[in-house]
């Protein structure tokens, strides 16, 4: 059954691209439909779709050949469920090249923000190009988008934070990791030397907390085998790309690493790290993990990751247990953006991690992971440009953590559902109310964006069913709030003659009276 399910789904596929003329499909208009649902041609999970198609080209010699059913299906087969769903824009972005757009102009809005200085605390950070910006979106689905500089290489600093709060929590789990870490947002800055009443660290997404998490990761193993656990951790949850190391960044944090050391041996001085560590190697261990190199394209796939509940997208894999990105997020959400973590929950309403090198990591769970990167800081040590995109950008959409509560706020998007199903929907709903007199319905319906002009299949609109049906006050409120007064449905007939058909003479006059003074006015503008 599931064979014959399968070899349906590749007939509607290949019916859905066939050239009219000759029944068959050509390569390109397959590459074409892919890339227009957002997904890439290195994704994994088409990697088979891509070999067979080279396959093909190399054959051919490079002249491009129409494909039969058969040979169309044995390219798709182990990806016609992913393709399905692309092509009938069921992904989580159905319309993503609409989206592509909006977040093309918030980059641009964005990008006009010269304000802020580059970090040169750590002098690899302060000879980077402070005009370098770059995006990057990956959703949950595996959807993909960059724009500027997304594929230059930065050091991740302090967005590793989650990565290894995260690693501990899976090794050790909830009670041991918060034994050693506390759970609320300090009030202090990110490197202050203080601890909180238990002579622990305020929360993992500081300095000092993050420095305990590595304590915890893979305690037992040499220094290189735990620095390869964490390569391969972020390998996984950014779908198989492995990060890079910068040594002169980890040199650099290890000669500039003075209220890090002390921060050490505050935590030591109050028996806050678990029995046995070596205190000089957590700390190296830490500022390697600040210095690994990726770029936001790559890094989108791991906020992504975090989005999926710890399933990376590109690939299906389980990297993490959804328990622990639960209670990640939760850390990002309050403490994630040093001391500016609680503007940004009121203003931005998203879990997010900075870094000083210009790294935002954003992550809107069960919809896409986005990470922005531009050197330029402010006083908080956040990306000025990456602030600015993120603002724009929940100001666009309904992504805000609360912006659901009111059923989406007026006049942001929802990329999440088809714009034309919606509108489609309303209408129908539009015309059943004012079929049955609902006007309290109606108003309700007209706050959520439905349009009073729109027609059915027929072209029979609202005031249609209004005026056929007898209800006099929807009728008036339409008219009152500037409805055409005589659309034709596909039949020629108009509001006022289904009002007379149905022996309405009170609607029939009120829409004649519309008319008349319509009629009126135009006279005169033309005399």
């Amino acid at each position: 059954m599931t064979k014959d399910n399968n070899r349906l789904r590749e007939r509607a596929l290949f019916d859905s691209l066939k050239d009219r003329k000759s029944g068959k499909v050509w390569p390109h208009h397959l590459l074409q439909a892919i890339d227009h649902a957002g997904l890439e041609q290195h994704d994994p999970r088409l990697q088979e779709v891509f070999t067979r198609l080279e396959a093909l080209r190399e054959q051919s010699q490079g002249v491009p050949q129409e494909l039969g059913f058969e040979e169309f299906r044995s390219i798709i087969s182990l990806s016609v469920l992913l393709l399905e769903r692309a092509f009938k824009q069921e992904l989580v972005i159905p319309d993503f090249q609409e989206f592509k757009k909006d977040v093309t102009q918030i980059f641009a809005q964005a990008k006009h923000n010269a304000d802020g200085e580059v970090a040169n605390y750590i002098p690899q950070l302060g000879r980077v190009n402070p005009e370098l910006f770059g995006v990057a979106v990956c959703t949950i689905d595996g959807q993909r988008f960059k724009i500027g500089d997304a594929d230059t290489s930065f050091c991740v600093q302090s967005s590793t934070k989650p990565m290894k709060y995260c690693l501990a929590l899976e090794e050790h789990g909830e009670e041991r990791v918060h034994a050693h870490i506390g759970c609320e947002p300090s009030g202090l800055s990110f490197n202050e030397l203080t601890l909180n009443d238990k002579g622990l660290p305020h929360n993992p997404m500081i300095n000092a907390g993050a420095i305990m998490s590595c304590s915890l990761i893979k305690s037992n193993l040499t220094m290189a085998d735990r620095f390869d656990y964490v390569l391969d951790k972020w390998q996984a949850m950014m779908g198989g790309v492995r990060p890079g190391f910068s040594n002169p960044t980890y040199l650099s944090e290890r000669l500039t690493a003075d209220r890090n050391f002390a921060l050490g041996y505050s935590m030591r001085e109050n028996r806050a790290f678990p029995e046995n560590c070596n205190l000089i190697e957590t700390l190296e261990f830490y500022f390697q993990c600040c210095s690994l190199e990726v770029t936001a394209n790559n890094m989108a796939v791991l906020a992504a990751t975090l989005a999926n509940g710890g399933v990376c997208p590109t690939t299906g894999v389980r990297v993490l247990q959804a328990q622990t990105v639960q209670k990640c997020l939760s850390f990002m959400y309050s403490c994630g953006m040093y001391d500016f973590s609680g503007e940004w929950a009121f203003r931005i309403g998203l879990p997010a991690k900075s870094g000083v090198s210009g790294v935002i990591m954003t992550v809107i769970p069960n919809v896409m992971g986005i990470v922005s990167w531009s050197p330029k800081l402010d006083k908080n040590g956040n990306s000025v440009r990456g602030i600015e995109f993120c603002r724009q950008l929940v100001n666009t959409f309904n992504f805000h953590n609360y912006d659901n509560i009111v059923g989406g706020l007026h006049g942001k998007k929802d990329p999440r559902v088809d714009a034309n199903a919606v509108r489609r929907n309303l209408g129908v709903d539009l015309c059943w109310a004012a079929s049955e007199g609902d006007l309290a319905g109606i108003k309700r319906l007209l706050i959520s964006g439905a349009s009073l002009d729109d027609a059915d299949y027929d072209g029979r609109t609202a005031l249609h069913l209004a005026a056929a049906e007898g209800q006099l006050e929807v009728v008036r409120y339409f008219l009152d709030h500037g409805i055409k007064v005589s659309p034709k449905d596909r039949w020629g007939n108009t509001p006022f003659d289904d009002a007379v058909r149905a022996g309405h003479k009170k609607v029939a006059n009120l829409l004649q009276t519309r008319l008349e003074k319509q009629a009126g006015r135009e006279i005169k503008q033309v005399s």
